[in-house]
């Protein structure tokens, strides 16, 4: 009976160190996944699929884009959302990851993922806010006989996938450039931008010109 009991008891000695390792091993792996994958994904709203894209596509307008008097001024943006947080806060809050603000909501800490690049910030001011339609190109296709609330709330708009916290240079040689001559470098995201793209284009009647839509129907066949 003795025998029985020592050998049952390393048993579980064995099992029991079979266990460290098992619980060591998958520690050290979630460990390596964080140090070599992004430490926060940004949360756009997620876009419609390829399929109603395509359909999307296919009713939207096809027109010359005319940019005569556009100021960035007539689309007020980075309003109020809540409290002491406006549109741009309020995007860094839900796009980072351990985000801490400050009492004026300005965020003082935090790890963002840019998904146009795979690059990884820990400092705010490294980011901007990318209207992925961009408010140019959006007055260039029918924006332009807007009301100013209109503007307004496309400027503004948190619950389609219109706004992204990104690299603030991306976002800055990006400009006001629409997928026929500009598309993120990651090539992982092309789908999810032109699917936002037209599901923006879409919701608010924006017309799209020749050049644009040939471009995201080739992205869009492969998604």
């Amino acid at each position: 009976m003795s025998r029985i009991r020592s050998a049952l008891a390393r048993r579980g000695v064995y099992a029991r160190r079979r266990l460290g390792l098992l619980m060591a091993l998958t520690s050290l792996f979630a460990g390596f996944a964080t140090l070599n994958g992004p430490t926060a994904q940004a949360a756009l709203p997620t876009p419609v699929s390829a399929a109603t894209a395509r359909t999307y596509l296919a009713s939207l307008k096809v027109a010359t884009e005319n940019r005569t008097g556009y100021n960035r001024d007539l689309f007020p943006h980075w309003i109020t959302i809540s409290g002491a947080c406006n549109t741009r806060e309020t995007v860094l809050k839900r796009d980072g990851s351990g985000v801490v603000t400050d009492s004026a909501c300005a965020a003082t800490s935090g790890s963002w993922y840019s998904v146009y690049d795979g690059a990884t910030w820990t400092a705010a001011s490294d980011l901007d806010i990318d209207h992925l339609v961009p408010l140019a190109e959006a007055w260039d296709s029918g924006a332009s006989a807007w009301t100013t609330a209109k503007r307004q709330s496309f400027a503004n708009d948190l619950t389609r996938p219109q706004l992204i916290a990104v690299t603030d240079n991306v976002n800055q040689t990006k400009g006001d450039q629409d997928p026929a001559t500009w598309m993120p470098s990651r090539s992982a995201y092309a789908c999810t931008y032109v699917r936002a793209w037209v599901q923006v284009k879409y919701y608010y009647g924006l017309s799209v010109d020749s050049a644009e839509k040939s471009k995201l129907s080739s992205v869009l066949s492969g998604c």
